[in-house]
């Protein structure tokens, strides 16, 4: 027993102490005290640099430890980097100012919790980009407003290249976009604001070959003076003054890719791949650029320009007609990212940035710890439930699952990951279809008991019937999953990782962790009979009521789409509609959880209050989201709610929705690849018979369950997008336990006719349909009854997904497989498969 065990126990032991190790620290620790620590040479000089940036912070000079360090180094012009040589910095970086940021920059990122709080949790920083007008006042306004929606693409792709989790960028009026960016703060992080803004507007210019700046020497006409910083091997840094053509002669259209790599002396270089024309256009240059160099009786020269600093100026031989360039410069490895990030992803319009805010939680205190409490209390239903029905199975079930938490928290460490409530909330749910393996696994063993076989033969028979659909079953999840993280943004893309992280993690803990805990319990005799409580299965006759069942659903189904239809954009929240912001200033602090229930009092629909403070000190204000035409009844609402807060209305302006059309049109396309991608699989994996069945299901499942949301008059948002996801992976996931089992009970039953099969496969998998569906609603309840907000939003929707799920597997999917093979048992074997072996599944099971 421990020799078969012996791998199972080594990786579980290595997986759990890698999870631990990745969540640690697991709070933020303070940062004078931790870069102290940090100090591997000079300790005591060090300390005391920290110790004067404190006292500079705590006297009002500096808004942090951090700054007031990074404030003393530059004055002083002192290296930081010598108190940690554990750094090992890029010896070609001689820039002191550049490596003293990378130092503090890792100091920071090296204190803080791997598992970084959401803006929702612990706010973050809002920034506002406002349209340069003295360079897009020719724009008229169709044209700028898609410009603007092109810009917001283009910068949600350049927050994703940077690693933000779940932002929130939108059109404010007709010529600003906002930007919220969780666990993120402009003092720590002040590249990543000029990264988002940048138009990336790069230029191929001539540099003059005749005339030089110098004393009393005037710039030619049509060209202007600009400076080139050169840094040597040895670093070394000097400047040079040339005469550049102000009009360029090929502009950053002309790119097709870029990227970095480092030259021969180890230094990185952005590579510039140009298009068809841009090779075209780039040969003529070169050869107009050497000849009028050969006439000077010099080497001409090309000047390359981004966004109006001269970045490098080489030298031109003769005409170059190549697929490509490079741009060399003084930059560090991630300037140089950066720079290829954004020419890959260049802006029209050129932006400035208005507005900074750190932005405070827009969930309160009372909210999150009510989202704290469901969370622990959705796990401890789950838990009671599996240990009181299943006693010690149901214990070694709780132990896998709580290992399953422990991994999927450890892989989001790892990643670096933004959780959020919704993130929260997603984990929780994926607890109660984690469980589901090991009820399949239970009853499994439970079906081998009752035909008579003996406690361990029943365990490994049990395993081994349950591996297939197990795996066929996380497999159709994961279809849908990697298409959320494919094609989805900001919370879609967040709920497909999760999910995605939690099929692996749910397959490895239930099919080797609680496998080897099973293996030992029934070895040592410490179980010597599963004791459970016992729910009977029926005997009913599933395809006859199938017609009434699909009939009935239907109509429900119809009556909720007709809703959708009626309402409008009125099911439309915040996030896909736009709204009104109200820019309120005040003298009492009023908590965010009273504001929502006045709100909520008066009537007034979605209502967002966010506490704003301007970055480096300011006038506290409140900014209130809502939808578009209440704001001004918020306003009143709040006054007459709070009369001693002093509300004062400073500012309105309109907002776009956060999830522009691309992001809608790429959820969209994320359910309808999920839906194909698991008739395909299906249909592979079983036959295409089984694969209409569960298609049907599952849209049906979807405009249900969209339905009966919009009857019970609540509105879309983002994060609901992701929760109807989820009912596409819960849904095939019970489809496909009953589809196995009636493949099972087709070779094992060759005598009986195809009704008979598929209900007698029906009654067999019930049970396990009914407890699986129960622990995950209790799940989702916990959620609905304590948490608020999108967190109740969440919880309702995969309430209702869970009892269509499961309605669907059995009146939807079951009776379609049988419709149409027309109920011929002969139709279905001219098309079926057989069931693939997993080889490693049975390895374990060899002897010691």
């Amino acid at each position: 027993m421990l020799k078969r065990n012996l791998w199972k126990i080594v990786l579980s032991v290595v997986i759990t102490a890698w999870a631990l190790t990745t969540l640690l620290p697991m709070k933020d620790q303070d940062f004078a005290k931790y870069a102290k620590a940090q100090a591997g040479a000079k300790p005591a000089e060090f300390a005391k640099l920290v110790d004067e940036a404190v006292a500079l912070r705590e006297s009002g000079q500096a808004p942090s430890d951090y700054v007031a360090l990074r404030q003393i180094a530059r004055a002083r012009r002192i290296d930081l980097s010598v108190y940690f040589p554990q750094f090992k910095l890029e010896e070609t970086l001689k820039n002191v100012e550049k490596r003293d940021d990378l130092v503090l920059h890792e100091l920071d990122r090296m204190r803080k919790s791997k598992l970084h709080k959401g803006l929702d949790l612990a706010g973050g920083v809002a920034v506002t980009l406002e349209i340069d007008e003295r360079a897009a006042t020719a724009d008229n306004p169709d044209v700028r407003k898609e410009k603007i929606s092109k810009a917001i693409d283009i910068i949600d792709k350049r927050i994703n290249e940077f690693g933000v989790s779940e932002p929130l960028i939108r059109a404010v009026g007709d010529n600003r976009i906002e930007i919220q960016l969780p666990g993120i703060n402009t003092k720590d992080n002040p590249e990543i604001v000029d990264l988002i803004k940048k138009p990336a507007l790069l230029d191929f210019r001539v540099v003059n070959p005749n005339v030089t700046p110098g004393p009393g020497v005037d710039a030619p006409p049509g060209y202007q003076e600009m400076t080139l910083d050169n840094e040597d091997r040895r670093g070394e840094t000097s400047s040079e003054q040339l005469f550049v053509k102000r009009i360029p002669e090929m502009t950053g259209k002309a790119i097709a890719n870029s990227f970095v790599r480092a030259d021969m002396y180890g230094k990185p270089e952005v590579i510039l791949q140009f298009t068809k024309e841009g090779k075209k256009q780039f040969a003529d240059i070169t050869r107009t650029i050497a000849e009028s160099g050969q006439k000077a009786g010099r080497l001409g020269r090309l000047a390359i320009v981004l966004d109006g600093q001269l970045y490098s100026a080489p030298t031109v031989r003769e005409e170059i007609d190549s697929d490509s360039a490079e741009i060399t410069g003084t930059f560090s490895d991630r300037e140089a990212l950066n720079l290829a990030n954004v020419l890959n992803n260049p802006l029209d319009l050129p932006l400035v940035v208005k507005e900074q805010y750190e932005v405070g939680p827009s969930l309160a205190a009372g909210a999150i710890s009510s989202g704290k409490r469901a969370t622990v209390i959705g796990v401890a239903l789950v838990a009671a439930f599996m240990i009181s029905y299943y006693t010690l199975s149901g214990l070694i079930a709780v132990l896998s699952v709580t290992l399953n938490i422990l991994i999927v928290l450890g892989v989001l460490a790892s990643f670096g990951a933004t959780l959020t409530m919704p993130g929260i909330a997603g984990i929780v749910l994926t607890v109660g279809m984690a469980v589901d393996a090991h009820i399949l696994i239970f009853e499994r063993m439970r079906e081998e008991l009752r035909a008579g076989k003996s406690l361990p033969a029943a365990f490994h028979a049990g395993h081994d019937k349950a591996f297939t659909t197990i795996i066929d079953a996380n497999l159709t999840t994961l279809i849908t999953s990697l298409l959320m993280v494919a094609f989805g943004n900001g919370p879609v893309k967040g709920f497909g990782i999760t999910i995605t992280i939690g099929i692996f993690s749910t397959m490895f803990t239930a099919l080797i962790v609680s496998e080897m805990l099973l293996d030992f319990s029934i070895g040592s005799q410490l179980m010597k009979r599963m004791i459970t409580l016992n729910l009977p299965a029926p005997k009913i006759n599933f395809v006859k009521y199938g017609r009434r069942a699909f009939t009935a659903s239907w109509v429900l189904v119809l009556v909720g789409v007709a809703a959708l239809f009626y309402q409008g954009h009125k099911v439309y929240g915040i996030d896909f509609a736009g709204g009104d912001v109200m820019t309120l200033s005040f003298k009492q602090h009023v908590d965010i959880a009273k504001l929502q229930a006045a709100a909520d009092s008066a009537k007034i629909g979605e209502v967002m209050p966010v506490y704003h403070s301007e970055i480096g000190g300011g006038l506290e204000t409140l900014n209130v989201q809502t939808e578009s035409g209440k704001g001004e009844a918020a306003v009143k609402a709040f006054q007459a709610a709070f009369p001693n807060a002093g509300y004062d209305l400073v500012g309105q302006t309109a907002i776009g929705p956060s999830i522009g059309k691309e992001i809608q049109w790429n959820a969209l396309m994320a359910i309808g690849l999920s839906i194909i991608g698991i008739m395909v699989y299906v249909a592979f994996r079983f036959e295409i018979g089984y694969g209409f069945g569960a298609v049907v299901s599952t849209v049906h499942d979807v405009l249900m369950t969209v339905g009966i949301f919009v009857l019970v008059g609540r509105q879309f948002t983002a994060p609901m997008v992701g929760a109807i996801l989820l009912i596409v992976g819960y849904s095939i996931n019970d489809t496909i336990v009953v589809f196995d089992r009636i493949r099972e009970e087709l070779k094992q039953n060759p005598n009986l006719n195809l009704r008979d099969v598929i209900n007698l496969a029906t009654n067999r998998v019930f049970t396990r349909s009914i407890l699986t569906s129960l622990t995950t609603f209790l799940a989702a309840l916990a959620l609905f009854i304590f948490g608020g907000g999108v967190i109740n939003d969440l919880a309702f929707t995969f309430l209702v997904g869970i009892v269509t799920g499961t309605f669907s597997s059995i009146f939807i999917a079951s009776p379609l497989f049988y419709w149409w093979h027309k109920g011929d048992r002969k139709h279905v074997e001219a098309h079926h498969d057989i069931a693939p072996k997993y080889e490693w599944a049975g390895s374990s099971r060899a002897s010691d």
